[in-house]
């Protein structure tokens, strides 16, 4: 670490853009002075959004945990020391497990835990807790993405290409993201596209994002919630049907199109606008210009790019909604080649390396499979254990939550990184399966809305307080560095599992000191999907663009690709797909859809933002965002304060009245807990194949709270 009043190279603890930055300690070594510029990188460019320009406020707030808190007798949280709640949690988890097995006990990561960290939880769950049951928030955020890739591509880096190669673009189709908010220096990259007139933005809002393709600098489609699969089909069609496919990509890298072409037949435009509400005009033009952007890059001008993000991705149906978008950049023949391509956006900090080494319930370091034999045998002889030591797949994210409390459940679980009580959907029966557990466990440095639910709080490092690594949404692996003295009390997640993996008497290594886990993690990821193996820090502190996989020996893959997929044949996937009737009867409207998704203020589950003073002074509430003439007609108005109803429960929000959002659909932010939550409404629902909650499209009914208590009245009298 530098010494106070030195600045520290590192990067931002928020989303996955990772932009640059210094930090500077004040002169007397206190956190209360640190100050925060932006640094020159790909990624941002000096740039900053409000977020990061803040984040040093979170270093020296009142509310930072400091000491272990253990819930009394009388259900009141008091601090107690190290030593001994570190035995207390070691003693009930063995009797717990002895009660009811070691299925009883479970863990829940975050995909903004370090590199390190990520690694050890996968590792401390299966190896001292003897557990399968871990997953992590990266099953809410970029699941469906993921098994889209994987199949498709044999791989999942949500970026296979530097984001750089994106300001060469001349078209660029951007589904289901609201990058102006969500990442804003994410957005000079695509200034060559807009000024091309080439931007394309699908929203059923007009979102920041949409907004930049006013005054004819590109286009902006608004499809009905939920329907964006069907969009891709239409798009796809045009493009099959007007002979725009490369055919000579397809038949050289490609296999699966005669299956995926005789699909298309059914989606022509005019049956496509009837579902979407996209005229069907607009329809042709989008596909052809996307065709248009894929013919110059393949004569080495600028190309085409089709990257999407959440909202179309957080849905019962969204693999196969990613999967029409994949197949979409296939028959342009985009994916793989220099000037073109296809991504997805990763949204939390570390969403691609928290999903790479361990987290996920079905996989192993270096994104092994956990089923798979060869995959076990390999990080067994690096742990240093039989191969049966470690446990099988375990259940996602939201069937794990479901166990909470109930019969042959989980009795014990440990938090990291995430708060559930807010983050995950059907978020009321989340909070009461909390409460029905024997012993909870959670690691934070503020008191969450899960901590507060804990038996036992554990007080760990923020970004700033700690070395390690995290990967970037390029696929690129970064150092960040400690700048500042954590205080005293706090402890690296690190070595409490260190701790705790010592009185569980658990087999292999668990050290508190990163590079040395780091290392494993890389001898652990060798010869797997994700490999690390040829990356230690003095590597990534040399600057080098890292770019997994990094093999011993190599320099990296900054493009995924361009000789072959990662597939046995060398060959993408075109995979057949089509809206499922019980994925569409889902969203009938009652009488609207609600979308849930990010403000520009604030960060998840808003733990961290609501705390810094300037953020929460600009967004100091939940708002749902209703169209006027919808409004009218429930005789709601500017700020009024309304309820909103669903089948899994209720949230208040402030009515705020806009024309950028579809007169069926209604917005919420997820930032927001307690009767402002927005996740009380959403359901358990999952998609099939990637275990992704439906996020985006719940069936939702709005009214005035003064109206809403004039029914109540009349339904006590009645």
């Amino acid at each position: 670490m530098e010494q106070a009043g030195t600045g520290q190279q590192t990067h931002c603890p928020y989303c996955a853009l990772q932009c640059a930055m210094t930090v500077t300690a004040s002169s007397h070594g206190r956190n209360d002075g640190v100050t925060i510029t932006g640094r020159e990188f790909p990624t941002n460019r000096g740039g900053l959004c409000r977020k990061g320009w803040s984040a040093a406020d979170l270093l020296s707030h009142p509310d930072r945990l400091t000491a272990p808190l253990v819930r009394g007798a009388d259900g009141v949280l008091r601090e107690a020391e190290w030593d001994a709640v570190l035995h207390l949690i070691a003693d009930r988890v063995r009797s717990i497990q002895a009660e009811s097995g070691r299925d009883s006990v479970a863990v829940f990561g975050g995909g903004g835990l370090t590199n390190e960290k990520a690694y050890t939880l996968g590792k401390f769950a299966r190896l001292a807790l003897r557990t399968s049951r871990i997953d992590y928030n990266g099953r809410f955020c970029m699941s469906s993405a993921a098994a889209a890739g994987n199949r498709a591509f044999g791989v999942d880096r949500g970026l296979p290409f530097p984001l750089e190669d994106l300001d060469a673009a001349s078209v660029v189709l951007l589904l289901g993201s609201n990058t102006a908010d969500t990442m804003p220096p994410f957005v000079q990259h695509l200034r060559g596209a807009q000024a091309a007139a080439g931007l394309i933005v699908v929203d059923p809002r007009r979102s920041a994002t949409a907004r930049l393709t006013d005054q004819g600098k590109g286009v902006h489609l608004q499809p009905t919630p939920g329907t964006d699969l069907a969009l891709l089909l239409g798009l796809a069609h045009v493009v099959v049907a007007e002979g725009l496919e490369d055919r000579r990509y397809l038949a050289a890298r490609t296999s699966g199109y005669d299956d995926v072409a005789r699909g298309l037949a059914r989606w022509w435009p005019e049956r496509v606008q009837g579902i979407t509400g996209v005229p069907a005009a607009a329809i042709r033009a989008t596909a052809r210009l996307l065709a248009q952007g894929a013919r110059s890059g393949a004569q080495g001008g600028p190309g085409a790019y089709i990257l999407t993000g959440r909202g179309i991705e957080q849905h019962a149906d969204g693999t196969d909604t990613t999967t029409a978008a994949i197949n979409l950049a296939l028959l342009l023949g985009l994916p793989g080649t220099l000037h073109s391509g296809f991504g997805t956006l990763t949204g939390q900090g570390n969403g691609q390396g928290g999903r790479e080494h361990g987290q996920k319930a079905d996989q192993l370091p270096g994104y092994r499979k956990i089923t798979d034999p060869a995959a076990r045998a390999h990080v067994a002889a690096v742990w240093g254990v039989p191969e049966d030591a470690i446990p099988g797949p375990g259940l996602p994210a939201v069937e794990l939550l479901a166990s909470l409390g109930r019969p042959g459940g989980t009795r014990c679980l440990f938090v990291h990184g995430a708060n559930i009580a807010v983050s995950a959907p059907n978020a009321s029966t989340v909070i009461d399966g909390l409460r029905s557990l024997d012993l909870l466990v959670v690691s934070d440095f503020f008191l969450s809305e899960t901590a507060a639910l804990a038996d036992i709080v554990l007080p760990v490092l923020q970004w700033a307080e700690e070395e390690g690594t995290v990967t970037n949404l390029e696929g690129r692996v970064l150092r960040r560095r400690a700048a500042v003295a954590p205080p005293p009390g706090a402890r690296s997640e690190l070595w409490l599992m260190q701790e705790l993996a010592r009185l569980l008497e658990a087999p292999s290594l668990f050290s508190d000191d990163p590079a040395t886990m780091f290392d494993e993690l890389a001898r652990a990821s060798a010869g797997g999907i994700a490999d690390y193996s040829g990356l230690d820090y003095s590597v990534l502190e040399g600057g080098a663009a890292a770019y997994w996989p990094y093999p011993a020996g190599s320099t990296g893959t900054p493009r995924l690709f361009l000789d072959a997929f990662t597939h046995p044949t060398g060959r993408a996937v075109l995979v057949p797909v089509a809206p499922r009737s019980a994925a569409l009867d889902a969203r009938v409207p009652a009488p609207l859809l609600l979308a849930t998704g990010r403000l520009l203020e604030h960060y998840q589950s808003g733990t961290q933002t609501r705390r810094v003073t300037e953020l929460l002074a600009a967004q100091p509430a939940a708002r749902l965002q209703l169209h006027p003439a919808t409004a009218q007609d429930l005789g709601i108005a500017q700020d009024d304060p309304v309820v909103v109803t669903s089948a899994h429960g209720e949230a208040r929000a402030l009515a705020d009245l806009t024309a950028d959002i579809r007169q069926d659909t209604v917005f919420l932010a997820f930032h927001y807990a307690e009767a402002e939550s927005a996740n009380r409404l959403t359901g358990g629902a999952t998609d099939p194949v990637s275990g992704m909650p439906e996020f985006k499209t719940t069936p939702v009914r709005v009214a005035s709270l003064s109206t809403r208590a004039f029914t109540d009245q009349l339904e006590a009298i009645a």
